[in-house]
């Protein structure tokens, strides 16, 4: 046995993770030594990809006649898990031959920790130039120079312990990725011991989002952005990875992004999933948050042959939906597959004219090669037109929108959006809404926040118990952003 790896295994043992995630069969695979490329399409390893300073080992899967310059996406599998596992039951290698880009699956093992945790509570693992972490952005690197993977367009998502160092990774190397995704994992340096570490799972630290936020500028001291754009997924009923950890990483992020913890829209996706989209000032989706109601811990999956359907069940792959399709429009992977525009200029130009109680009416600049533009409001997609005008209606009295556009090509893809616009439609006071659910729901919801372990109604700041899944209220809203509790009765 090598020293280093001596020293390891006595400098490392397992963390204390309730539930930990049951070990998965890999799939074989077949060593190349560097600088080769895998030749077909199926999951490979890689040697001498780098010094290697987090004793990882790099597997890849890169799609038959895969043309340079495609997007990069490294995929971090869980405690217990395998690489070969990851691949086939995440659902990534779908969207990679569907779309058009590389995959990356780093993979840890028990000569680093007894249960292959990536080392995210562990300063000597999980921050620049260091440990796993250096080791990942080595491949990172060696896919750019062998496979010609697009350095603006790398990406990083995981699971649990994977998720954790995935926060990591784009707190410590903003400049290498340009998105990531958490599922069921921990906010960025969230530990930083491993006796810290089963605290951030059961619940982390009450700190405020500019706290939080702070630890993510500790990371790279003097980087000023572009951040990476973050999604995280969690299940409502993990009691692996509470999820208070959600609401942490929303706050962490958003507070890095300096955009505020309401979210700018949210809307219902398959298997019982909220998404809450949290807008940067041009309107373009900065995080998201995905909230699976009753899911436990593990990664949504839902298997079928269904473009928005992925991977396959297993220990901690859970059917409920297909998370990798979500992230991958997220971050706009689809934008590069077979046929896909790109580098269709945002419309310039962008206005409001006449505004009424109900409606407003946008116009825009034409962009040469655009078939059709892509109208956002609030971050949220709500029409597709062939003309440079569009008359937004059914908007609420009295509300403020913005409203960016993006012009589409002959395939329909959206490239990228304009600067943001805004106004306020006429009339009185918008009436009132109500909203019933658990008060984790209200959480993620944006209606309410956390200190101290209860949840605050925003505006009101009245005191709705015990911050879980089990206490349910109901919140009146009025005016806007302003919520009280109405469990009584609720006039909307």
């Amino acid at each position: 046995m090598r020293p280093t790896i001596l020293r390891r295994l006595v400098r490392r043992v397992a963390p204390t993770v309730a539930g930990v995630l049951a070990l998965l069969t890999a799939q074989p695979v077949s060593a190349v030594a560097a600088p080769a490329a895998p030749a077909a399409a199926s999951l490979v390893q890689v040697t001498g990809f780098g010094s290697n300073p987090g004793n990882l080992q790099m597997f890849a899967y890169t799609p038959d006649g895969l043309a340079a310059g495609a997007p990069l996406v490294v995929a971090l599998h869980g405690c217990t898990q395998s690489a070969g596992a990851y691949y086939s039951n995440s659902g990534w290698p779908k969207y990679a031959d569907l779309w058009g880009f590389d995959v990356v699956f780093p993979q840890t093992t028990s000569a680093n920790n007894a249960l292959s945790c990536f080392g995210w509570f562990d300063q000597n693992e999980s921050t620049r130039g260091k440990g796993e972490a250096a080791s990942v952005v080595q491949m990172v690197e060696y896919a750019k120079k062998t496979y010609g993977s697009d350095g603006r367009r790398v990406y990083v998502t995981g699971l649990s312990a994977g998720g954790g160092m995935t926060a990591d990774l784009l707190a410590a190397y903003p400049d290498v990725f340009a998105g990531g995704s958490v599922a069921s994992g921990l906010p960025a340096q969230c530990a930083t011991t491993q006796a810290a570490a089963s605290g951030c799972q059961s619940g982390p630290q009450k700190l405020s989002p500019a706290q939080w936020g702070d630890k993510v500028r500790a990371s790279y001291p003097g980087w000023t952005g572009p951040w990476p754009r973050v999604a995280i997924w969690q299940g409502t009923a993990d009691y692996t990875v509470q999820p208070a950890n959600a609401t942490a990483l929303r706050d962490q992020w958003t507070d890095v992004w300096g955009i505020g913890q309401t979210p700018s829209s949210t809307t219902s996706l398959p298997g019982s999933t909220t998404r809450s989209v949290y807008a940067d000032a041009a309107g373009k989706p900065a995080v998201e948050t995905y909230s699976v109601a009753g899911m436990g811990h593990g990664l949504p999956v839902s298997p079928g042959s269904g473009t928005e359907q992925c991977g396959a069940t297993a220990a901690y792959f859970l059917n409920t939906v297909c998370s990798a399709y979500h992230t991958g429009l997220f971050w706009g992977l689809d934008e590069d597959g077979p046929g896909g525009e790109q580098g269709l200029p945002a419309p310039t130009g962008l206005k409001v004219g006449g505004v009424t109680d109900t409606g407003a009416s946008l116009a825009w600049d034409a962009v040469v090669g655009a078939a059709s533009y892509a109208v956002y409001r609030d971050g949220a997609k709500v029409a597709t037109t062939p003309s440079t005008s569009y008359t937004d209606s059914g908007l609420t009295p009295g509300t403020t929108y913005r409203w960016t556009v993006a012009a589409a090509g002959a395939s329909g893809t959206a490239g990228t959006a304009s600067a943001a616009v805004t106004a306020t439609t006429s009339g009185g006071t918008a009436p009132a809404r109500c909203f019933t659910a658990s008060n984790y729901a209200h959480v993620t919801a944006g209606r309410a926040h956390t200190s101290g372990g209860h949840a605050y109604a925003n505006g009101s700041e009245q005191d709705m118990g015990l911050y879980n899944v089990f206490v349910t209220h109901t919140l009146r809203e009025s005016p806007a952003g302003h919520f009280v509790i109405a469990d009584s009765g609720c006039q909307a």
